[in-house]
């Protein structure tokens, strides 16, 4: 059995224009390191994250207690937002049509197809291992929208306030056969 436990990042400094250096604040800084508290007891074999520094820096305190270097996929950076594209009316429409996508922005079909193309490859090289993957709110629905067709825009107005957030996912081979949240700190989403 693959293990693999992703983490949302902890929560980001909406001030920051650029999205892939955007900083976490002071206060998810210190949240991330209850992400290492959480899993410094799991034997981890591998660590993968988006390329974007919110998401490293939430997992890199674990990955260095682990003495693991990460490895950055662009596959499972933030979905491309484009004009207004974060608010609750363009969640609805995302959610309801797949292949929506405000002007300049990515789908969700889009953002679905890459991150299974990246996970399916770390599922085939690194089967029976104990992975750790850095990753975002949108990446990571979209992943568990892949498994499982009820998770809708409800689960993900749900985990919009988790952050950090850890869910394990069980896999044989390419098949999840469970899942099991491991840490949720709520943080209000804040439009950027």
């Amino acid at each position: 059995m693959t293990q693999i436990y992703f983490v949302r990042h902890a929560q980001p400094d909406y001030k920051w224009k650029d999205d892939m250096t955007r900083p976490l604040t002071q206060e998810g800084k210190k949240d991330s390191k209850k992400v290492n508290k959480k899993l410094y007891s799991i034997d981890l074999n591998y660590v993968v994250s988006s390329p974007y520094k919110r998401s490293i820096d939430t997992i890199k305190e674990c990955a260095d207690y682990h003495n693991i270097n990460i490895v950055t996929d662009k596959r499972f950076r933030e979905r491309e937002s484009g004009e207004n594209g974060n608010n609750f009316v363009q969640f609805q429409k995302r959610w309801s049509n797949f292949d929506y996508h405000e002007t300049g922005g990515e789908s969700l079909r889009s953002v679905q197809n890459r991150n299974i193309e990246a996970l399916f490859e770390i599922l085939d090289k690194h089967n029976n291992e104990r992975i750790l993957l850095g990753t975002h709110g949108t990446a990571l629905s979209t992943i568990l929208n892949y498994y499982d067709r009820e998770y809708n825009v409800n689960n993900y107005l749900r985990m919009i306030d988790f952050m950090p957030y850890i869910i394990k996912l069980d896999f044989n081979g390419r098949e999840c056969i469970g899942k099991e949240e491991i840490l949720i700190i709520k943080k209000e989403y804040k439009k950027p």
